[in-house]
């Protein structure tokens, strides 16, 4: 009897082992402007429309010290209908203005509280220690001003935590669900989140302690996500570190179902794979980190991607723009090269 497949996985795997996409950067390229003019214009597209801005009306809301870095709680309005929590970091010593970074939180029950230092209670602090995840006060510490939103449906933005209580969701994932209302509409999250984004660097560029020419982007995992969109659609970040997120959409997303509605953009994969997306940041300059254990990005998968961006930074002329950090760890900061690494582009 013939052998049939009834997998739908397995359907979608095949597909994906035989898919080439339209931009994918080919091995010998070597006219990588004429490469970049044509993709990056349909990849961009992909998002949607972008809710339109608003003005801000923040909000201070508090002030206060934490082991020597100053920091600030501030409430805006970020898009029609929403707002968001923005905390700043401030370095301990110096005079400003100093360089600023954008640093983006990844998946996880707190959002952008322990990328920015808060360590009041067990289940943040664990989380820190488990992802070396406090970046924005360390960044503070090395004389950075770091700021942070949280993404929909994370932190104060979970839609199941305090002061909203949705619960309906049934323990759906909420990514999942903002990507279903927001394709509806003709948008995506990553539209709506990379909105909230500008809003929220629009605000923080007015400050006095902020450098808006010395202006990075940061994240893991997730974060990393957002860090890559954020640098190719806001050109005002003169460098990028992307954390943890680096594969190959056949591995980790539609092999390993390490993805959500937060990722992605329909079409986005006929386009361009990863290391694509990853390569048309260049001649950015761009920090990776790749954790030698990391389980959700595994090694094998995620420095092929890297070897990939590599070609796409040699055709660009500028393969001096690319770092790897490789680090012994799981899915973490490395944090090994990002100080000198800021301080080196944005100085």
């Amino acid at each position: 009897m013939e052998s049939r497949n009834l997998s739908p996985l397995k359907m979608f795997m095949a597909m994906a082992s035989e898919h080439r996409p339209e931009f994918h950067f080919a091995e010998g390229n070597r006219d990588f402007a004429a490469w970049k003019a044509a993709a990056l214009p349909p990849v961009l597209a992909t998002l949607g429309r972008w809710p339109v801005a608003v003005a801000p009306h923040p909000q201070l809301v508090a002030e206060w010290v934490d082991r020597g870095i100053r920091k600030r709680r501030y409430l805006l309005d970020v898009s029609p209908h929403s707002s968001a929590a923005l905390q700043v970091n401030l370095p301990a010593t110096g005079e400003g203005p100093w360089p600023t970074l954008l640093c983006w939180h990844g998946h996880g029950p707190y959002g952008k509280e322990p990328v920015m230092g808060n360590a009041s209670d067990d289940g943040i602090r664990q989380n820190i220690a488990q992802h070396n995840y406090d970046y924005g006060h360390q960044m503070a510490e090395a004389g950075f001003v770091t700021y942070a939103i949280d993404w929909m449906g994370c932190g104060e933005r979970n839609d199941n935590g305090k002061r909203h209580f949705f619960n309906h969701n049934g323990g759906r994932d909420w990514c999942n669900l903002y990507y279903l209302h927001a394709t509806m509409l003709g948008m995506t999250s990553l539209s709506i989140n990379l909105a909230h984004e500008r809003a929220a660097t629009d605000f923080v560029l007015t400050l006095p302690e902020v450098d808006g020419a010395r202006l990075g982007v940061m994240g893991l995992s997730g974060g990393g996500t957002m860090t890559l969109w954020s640098a190719l659609t806001d050109d005002r970040f003169r460098a990028a570190e992307i954390i943890c997120y680096s594969n190959l959409w056949e591995c980790f997303g539609i092999r390993d179902l390490n993805y959500c509605g937060m990722q992605i953009a329909p079409d986005l994969y006929r386009l361009v794979d990863l290391p694509d997306l990853q390569g048309l940041l260049a001649p950015l300059p761009l920090l990776v980190d790749i954790g030698i254990h990391d389980r959700g990005f595994l090694v094998d998968d995620a420095t092929e991607c890297y070897r990939q961006v590599e070609a796409i930074y040699k055709a660009s002329g500028h393969p001096e723009n690319l770092e790897l950090d490789l680090f012994v760890g799981d899915h973490a900061w490395g944090g090994n090269l990002s100080k000198s690494f800021f301080q080196k582009h944005l100085t």
